[in-house]
């Protein structure tokens, strides 16, 4: 019997298959989906249901579909997407949507992002837990599961052209330098939707010089995990730049919903400084409007936001979050430091392909290479996220706080305590492992790895 509080998480549906989850606990999270939505007054009938390149995803999203028919809706299958794609055809046709990934989990995890209409998010507190307990509660026995809805078949839409060609149209690659790019997909859905979206022969070509690196659909990822953030994950990326002389790089994770982008030199560009950089498009476009950067973004970033006119506005990581609060300001941008990055004009919904084609129109729109681009948006040393395992967190954490009693606190999110000369850290728990994660930036590489290692040190001890 599957127990759901063990694969639903705080944004999102992820656990290993089938020891945590199968597809009869699938089908009763569809029949559950159907019922928040019901409740709720979400309008239209249809769910559109998409899965990436996983072996199991086909399963899971069938079973998913036949609860969601049980319990009345209808569905229009998509098949094969990446994430936002599927947000893509939630916003475009103003339907409910799940999509079957686990994103950058290894080969045995699957899981299920989920959205209303208009790509709206249901997380934790909007939705998920009610989802949790009512599919629970059908596979447990304790409320009828739904009958009398005759099924329906399902109806098919391919919607990759027409998500191709919407990004074409927020974003125009036309008139570009010419670029050579090294696409690294990790055998994720970066290898579908990139030769679609910058090559395909049914749109207008662009003077983009496409290198692909494991575009080859395998939810196995033999070549390596399709987990940028994992600086062991890019290193193939990063010596196919060097070797072809390319531009750039670009490495998507397994649903490609995020994207992390390499120099001409293969060395990294930090997710804050690309949010900064395209918080600076967004705001020449949009004067005056509010972006949204997570507690953990560098410290430079709410500063250039500032310099361009913006008001920058900080907000918990997490996409659920970071989409509520771009809803409630109407904020034209959203970064975080883990690449996810947010748009007005995707429905405030998060995609790696729309920010890798606003990098690629900022760097062949001057002459200057990405490393000397990017240094303009760097202007402090980070540590990256470092995780240690803690037993007891809360506990641990207070014993930090209490150690530096001359820092100023925040605890937003988690613990940030930032200290007069600006160095600052945030220490928080994860919410799916028993794990503190750390970020430290200072003003110099010296303080940096001086107040990294000191803190680590009371973390470990």
């Amino acid at each position: 019997m599957s127990d759901l509080s063990q694969i639903v998480k705080a944004y999102d549906v992820r656990g290993t298959v089938p020891d945590q989850w199968d597809e009869r606990a699938a089908e009763a999270l569809g029949a559950a989906l159907a019922h928040l939505l019901d409740t709720t007054g979400e309008p239209g009938e249809a769910v559109l249901v998409a899965h990436d390149m996983r072996a199991t995803g086909p399963g899971l999203a069938a079973a998913f579909a036949r609860g969601v028919q049980a319990a009345g809706r209808s569905v229009i299958e998509i098949g094969l997407a990446s994430t936002d794609m599927l947000y893509y055809a939630s916003g475009s046709l103003g339907l409910p949507g799940a999509m079957f990934t686990a994103s950058h989990n290894p080969a045995q995890y699957n899981g299920i992002k989920m959205c209303r209409s208009g790509a709206r998010p249901i997380g934790q507190d909007s939705g998920l837990a009610e989802i949790r307990d009512r599919a629970q509660a059908l596979l447990d026995g304790t409320v009828a599961r739904p009958t009398g809805h005759p099924p329906r078949p399902a109806q098919r839409r391919d919607i990759l052209p027409e998500y191709a060609a919407h990004l074409r149209k927020l974003v125009d690659l036309s008139t570009v330098r010419p670029l050579k790019v090294v696409v690294d997909a990790g055998n994720g859905m970066g290898g579908y939707t990139v030769p679609s979206v910058l090559g395909d022969a049914a749109l207008p070509a662009l003077p983009l010089e496409i290198v692909p690196l494991y575009f080859e659909l395998d939810g196995t990822f033999p070549n390596h995990e399709a987990n940028p953030l994992d600086p062991a994950n890019l290193v193939d990326l990063q010596e196919a730049v060097r070797a072809h002389g390319a531009d750039l790089g670009l490495a998507f994770d397994g649903d490609a919903d995020r994207c992390f982008v390499v120099d001409e030199h293969g060395e990294p560009v930090s997710p804050s400084a690309i949010t900064a950089l395209v918080a600076t498009r967004e705001l020449a476009k949009h004067p005056g409007s509010t972006v949204i950067h997570n507690l953990i973004c560098s410290g430079a970033v709410p500063e250039i936001i500032r310099e361009h006119g913006g008001e920058p506005l900080v907000a918990r990581v997490g996409h659920s979050f970071i989409k509520a609060e771009m809803a409630r300001t109407n904020a034209v941008f959203g970064g975080e430091h883990s690449a996810h990055y947010y748009f007005r004009d995707f429905w405030f919904a998060d995609t790696g392909m729309l920010a890798a084609m606003h990098t690629l129109a900022v760097l062949g729109g001057q002459a200057l290479p990405l490393s000397e681009l990017a240094a303009e948006y760097e202007r402090y040393v980070a540590s990256g996220e470092i995780n240690s395992t803690v037993r007891d967190q809360a506990a641990k954490v207070a014993e930090v706080r209490a150690a530096y009693p001359e820092a100023s606190a925040d605890e937003l999110d988690g613990l940030t305590l930032r200290f007069p000369d600006g160095a600052w850290f945030n220490l928080r728990a994860s919410n799916t492992e028993p794990l503190l994660r750390l970020n430290v930036e200072a003003p110099s590489r010296e303080r940096m790895i001086s107040l990294r290692d000191e803190v680590l040190d009371r973390v470990r001890r």
